[in-house]
């Protein structure tokens, strides 16, 4: 049962999307200066310090690596480090504001899937807020109008692939350690990061170790303050926090790297942001699929 604090947990919430915000922006400070794979590599392996504050009583430390459902696992593994790699290359090579607005399609990745995947009833308005949602996508983009890069398809893919995972934590339901749920995604990384790195692995500058550290430890911050937070107030309460994410895109995005984005632009995030806030608010009113996210439930 979750804890009786909801302020105390919305404001969890807060903290850990900023500190995932100040991760993304350590990417982009970065440069691509470290390669995007030893990057993801050292995310994934700082990322398993969270274990401790992740794992249940009785649950066996072996969890990450012994899944109950094997099957979940190895789809969870793949699609969790498409994920970690569209955040990588798309915060490289896009604005803040506008790679988060792609990311933000996740919700509504999740509407399509559970339609598809899971045969449930998608109503009209969520299938308006979704056809909405993919407008604004167009409005970012304008195909045509301006030239759509790997960033672009790779935060598009970030989104897609998170909304993977919520479906594959759905299916697992409460047969899965939540320890094996939570540390999947950083297995894939360092699997599949540490192998691709190989054949182009070279030492990067310590100079830039700080900036790498800022990345991979306030990414780690962000988990264990998000599962504070949802020990504290109801997952339905702190998932729309997320969204703060833009507000900190738009700061850091103008402090750090003086990032300017058209009218049309901001008109096409702003559609993406209400669009996906909905479909977030009306996929828990009608299904509750935040409830089945064990992850990040006690």
């Amino acid at each position: 049962m979750t804890g009786g604090h909801p302020t105390r947990g919305i404001l969890l919430g807060l903290a850990g999307y900023a500190a995932f915000s100040f991760s993304d922006a350590f990417i982009k400070l970065l440069g691509g200066a470290i390669p995007t794979f030893e990057l993801m590599f050292l995310g994934g392996l700082v990322g398993f310090l969270a274990l401790p504050f992740v794992r249940q009583p009785g649950e066996p430390w072996t969890a990450p690596v012994r899944p109950r459902l094997p099957g979940v696992f190895a789809a969870r593994m793949a699609f969790g480090a498409i994920n970690n790699l569209g955040a990588l290359v798309a915060f490289t090579r896009l604005p803040m504001a506008e790679t988060f607005a792609l990311i933000f399609l996740m919700p509504i990745f999740v509407t399509l899937l559970s339609m598809l995947v899971l045969k449930e009833h998608v109503g009209w308005r969520r299938g308006l807020a979704v056809l909405v949602g993919f407008a604004g996508v167009m409005v970012v983009l304008r195909p045509g109008f301006r030239e759509v890069g790997l960033g672009h398809i790779a935060a598009i893919a970030c989104g897609l692939a998170g909304a993977v995972n919520v479906i594959l934590v759905r299916l697992a339901g409460d047969r899965e350690w939540r320890l094996t749920l939570y540390a999947t995604p950083l297995v894939g990384n360092v699997l599949v990061a540490g192998l691709l790195m190989l054949p182009s692995l070279a030492p990067f500058p310590l100079a830039l170790m700080p900036k790498a550290l800022g990345f991979a430890l306030l990414s780690a911050l962000g988990g264990v303050l998000l599962m504070l937070a949802t020990l504290a107030a109801p997952v339905n309460r702190v998932a729309p926090a997320q969204y703060s994410q833009m507000l900190w895109a738009v700061l850091l995005g103008w402090l750090l790297f003086a990032e300017h984005l058209d009218t049309a632009t901001w008109m096409g995030i702003a559609v993406i942001v209400g669009s996906g806030l909905f479909t977030l608010l009306r996929e828990e009113h009608v299904t509750g699929w935040w409830h089945r996210m064990r992850m990040l439930l006690p």
